[in-house]
């Protein structure tokens, strides 16, 4: 009976400890997103088009870090709502962006490097959820990135190139998310070491 509770308590601290954690990288995601639409807007147009994501994003998070600050912590069903809205915004700018990259060096089909956006949304998701869940998080944003990548280029399975960067990008998310959800495994484990 106590190890259930000091499993459950250990579960509430991770949330409520690891929601600053995904506010943090959310902003980041924000910092980064911004830059590349800045960088890369070629007219009004798309400059408007790249830059609502990243609204959405700012609002999603000013809300998560209000509640926290309020001393209204978000619980884990409203943190993988959010995880959820981070990944199909950075998804959203993806497939923004995909025209943008063409003739420029970047890899058009595959999104150029905006891929990079998902990173600190797994990390942040696989520091503050189970790693059964974060891992199954990293799976589906695994499947949607190879979706968006094929069914806006679906030529790239005839390039061999294309094919192995596509794995290659895929290996490198699949390795974040895993890894990430190792580290809380290792650091709960520490935890409860401590407490003994």
């Amino acid at each position: 009976m106590t190890s259930d509770r000091t499993y459950e308590k250990a579960s509430a601290e991770d949330i409520y400890f690891g929601q600053v954690v995904a506010n943090w990288a959310r902003w980041a995601i924000i910092g980064a997103a911004l830059m590349l639409v800045l960088w890369t807007s070629t007219d009004t147009f798309r400059l408007m088009l790249g830059v609502l994501p990243i609204v959405g994003l700012m609002v999603v998070n000013f809300y998560l870090h209000g509640r926290y600050l309020a001393s209204k912590p978000a619980n884990g069903t409203l943190i993988a709502i959010a995880s959820a809205i981070d990944i199909a915004l950075i998804t959203g700018l993806i497939l923004l962006w995909m025209p943008a990259f063409a003739g420029t060096g970047y890899d058009s089909s595959l999104g150029g490097g905006l891929f990079v956006l998902y990173f600190p949304a797994l990390v942040a998701f696989a520091f503050i959820m189970r790693p059964r869940i974060s891992i199954a998080f990293t799976a589906c944003v695994l499947g949607i990135y190879a979706f968006v990548a094929v069914m806006s280029d679906p030529v790239i399975l005839a390039s061999m190139a294309a094919v192995e960067t596509l794995i290659a990008r895929l290996i490198t998310l699949a390795a974040v998310g895993i890894l990430a959800a190792y580290f809380w495994r290792i650091q709960r484990r520490r935890r409860f070491s401590e407490q003994s």
